[in-house]
């Protein structure tokens, strides 16, 4: 039987200027949300369907809002509050919890798919330390590791191109051991959004 990788999805809750701040110049913050509320259902969907190992929906600021209760009944996954504290502390404090090799995503990613999801998962059951896939604009949208690696997670100049680099230093400082199997994009800003329409994310 295949050993179970953890899957651990950062999602920040669909309310109106809350959620897609960058977007909202191009969507308003009402479509911002619902794009949010989307991507936070694909992410879901894509988790599960990978079938790799128990998915948690970590939620900010609050796990009791109506699209974390819809999806955590629908696909029967648990959900937690995130922790105070910047992007790494609460990355860190996912993988902690889950007690298990975990691979962390956010839900800004929609051409993460299954396949992306079970490659990371095989190269931790291999026995590397770590997987990544990079983001193009120079951050990651998965990170994977067997084990805890604070120092992957401290210090980090969160939201930069840098992000990616930095960590592969932080890595190799280390002694780990990682692959990156594949580059993909996330949404971040208005021109991101013809993307999304390839995809078949259309808004109203």
């Amino acid at each position: 039987m295949n050993e179970p990788i953890a899957i651990a999805i950062l999602a920040k809750a669909p309310e109106p200027g809350l959620a897609k701040t960058r977007l909202i110049p191009a969507l308003g913050a009402e479509r911002a949300a619902f794009l949010q509320a989307r991507l936070i259902e694909r992410t879901v969907e894509t988790a599960c369907a990978a079938a790799v190992g128990p998915v948690t929906l970590w939620a900010a600021p609050d796990e009791r809002h109506p699209v974390f209760a819809t999806l955590s009944t629908r696909h029967r996954i648990r959900t937690r509050r995130q922790p105070e504290g910047d992007l790494g502390n609460r990355m860190l404090s996912a993988m902690a919890a889950a007690d298990a090799p975990v691979l962390v995503i956010g839900t800004d990613c929609p051409a993460l798919s299954p396949a992306h999801l079970r490659c990371a998962a095989e190269i931790l059951r291999a026995g590397n330390n770590a997987v990544v896939l990079p983001a193009e604009d120079g951050g990651y949208v998965l990170i994977g590791t067997r084990r805890p690696q604070p120092v992957l997670f401290v210090d980090i100049p969160w939201g930069t191109a840098d992000v990616m680099e930095e960590t592969r230093g932080r890595m190799r400082s280390l002694g780990l051991t990682w692959q990156e199997p594949a580059t993909l994009w996330d949404v971040d800003l208005p021109k991101d959004l013809e993307r999304l329409r390839e995809l078949g994310l259309e808004l109203p």
